[in-house]
């Protein structure tokens, strides 16, 4: 059989959207800019209607020779299905069409292959690639039952196909042993992490939501951001102080797209990982999107199955485009659900701090603390929290301050000082006699 080689310039393409009664329909606009996202250049753009997939072209024979007339008409060198295809079902089609056609996993693959940047990035998208061609080897040899000959090497011995499949074996496993290496790399520092009690903050949502803007805007930092798919592919990780909770770990992770197959959930889950344990996330929406309620749930299909359990805080990005009002949405009193802010603008960031700090703290209550002059680390804790109000000291030395924290914060950097509630709050520490789990259940969301 004949193999279409790459082409080296830029690929004209004509796309195929397939309707099928039976899967989830596709968004044909968001297939469209995934291909430009590659660096396509889309000729047309079909759609098609079926009741099931056909088995040997998954459109039809009449369908694949009408493409294939477009093919020849516009010069096209490259064919895009928004559909996994089967090895067999690529490789009949292509006999049809006479270009090279890839789905929707390998175009996903090529705009990951062309975002990575660092070594672990790169790491993940060879590995992806590899374990999405391990089936396709077929296409790529003209003959399957070849051997190796030539003198000294002559007779039985491995066929082409199996020398590849052996190769690709091999550096699949080398590849997994790097991946697990920088695994290990990333659990001890979320170990080093927990052991501080530094809380990490995730930001996770569909892809061009506005993560990265909106990471930027809270690190104080320059990562990518793009308005284009899988803008960001590798893991920014920033050290920040957050007020009234103390240093806390930000984290951007790679977007989430509809139909993402679970071979690259597996490839990326070194990446993700920063998501299964984080201490709270922030799922990104873009709320001018007309596809916001299957963006939604596409992002938290994909988080049920890497078992991310954690809670989370819906941030609804871009209201300067949707036209609405920067607000919080509680689920109950001083238990926030959802913030609206622009990360472009700027609209409602800081109605995004309090939201956080309640979703992680709890509520901020007003104390009035008495304070010894022993006690100067824990004002200096207090002042880096940035939640003392004010301060003056009484006639007998004792220094007497008002600070608006958390009730849960409070409770822990006293017990951290090893002193006692009662000495450093007076009467207040009596609501402290209640049960812990109501100062933590503003940390947990349903």
């Amino acid at each position: 059989m004949e193999y279409f080689e790459q082409h080296p310039a830029q690929d004209r393409v004509i796309l195929i959207s397939v309707n099928v009664q039976m899967l989830d329909d596709l968004d044909a606009e968001e297939f469209h800019l995934l291909a430009t996202s590659a660096g396509a250049e889309v000729l047309e753009h079909l759609q098609v209607q079926r009741i099931r997939p056909d088995p040997k072209f998954f459109i039809g024979s009449g369908k694949a020779e009408e493409i294939a007339e477009q093919v020849e008409a516009l010069d096209a060198n490259l064919v895009i299905f928004d559909h996994s295809l089967t090895p067999a079902q690529a490789r009949n089609l292509e006999k049809v069409v006479q270009c090279r056609v890839v789905d929707r996993t390998e175009l996903i693959l090529d705009i990951f292959a062309q975002r990575a940047r660092t070594y672990e990035g790169k790491l993940q998208v060879e590995l992806a690639q590899l374990q999405h061609m391990a089936s396709r080897l077929i296409r790529s040899r003209g003959n399957l039952d070849s051997q190796k000959g030539g003198i000294g090497l002559r007779g039985p011995g491995e066929t082409l196909l199996e020398t590849d499949r052996r190769l690709l074996r091999l550096r699949m496993g080398q590849l997994k042993a790097k991946l697990d290496k920088v695994r290990q790399t990333r659990l001890q520092g979320r170990v080093a992490r927990q052991k501080a009690a530094v809380p990490t903050i995730s930001l996770v949502g569909y892809t061009n939501a506005g993560k990265s803007t909106l990471f930027n805007i809270l690190a104080k930092s320059d990562v990518y951001a793009a308005d284009q798919l899988f803008a960001t592919l590798d893991p920014t990780l920033r050290r920040l102080d957050w007020d009234g909770i103390g240093t806390v770990v930000l984290a951007d992770t790679v977007g989430f797209v509809r139909n993402l197959s679970h071979s690259l959930v597996e490839s990326f889950k070194a990446t993700l990982e920063e998501t299964l344990e984080a201490t709270l996330l922030l799922h990104v929406i873009d709320s001018s999107s007309p596809e916001i309620l299957e963006q939604i749930e596409a992002v938290e299909t994909v988080l049920k199955e890497i078992g991310a359990d954690v809670p989370i805080l819906r941030v609804y990005n871009k209201i300067d485009q949707s036209g609405e009002d920067a607000k919080i949405i509680y689920q109950r009193p001083n238990l926030p659900e959802r913030v609206y802010i622009s990360a472009h603008t700027g609209q409602g960031i800081e109605l995004l701090h309090k939201a956080v700090h309640e979703a992680l703290m709890g509520q901020i209550q007003q104390f009035e603390l008495k304070l010894q002059p022993a006690h100067g680390k824990l004002r200096n804790q207090l002042y880096e929290l940035n939640v003392i109000q004010s301060e003056h000291y009484d006639e007998q030395g004792q220094l007497h301050l008002s600070v608006r924290i958390a009730p849960q914060k409070l409770q822990q950097i006293i017990r951290q000082a090893h002193l006692s509630l009662e000495e450093i709050l007076g009467e207040q520490a009596i609501q402290f006699q209640r049960p812990l789990e109501e100062f933590e259940i503003a940390s947990k969301i349903d």
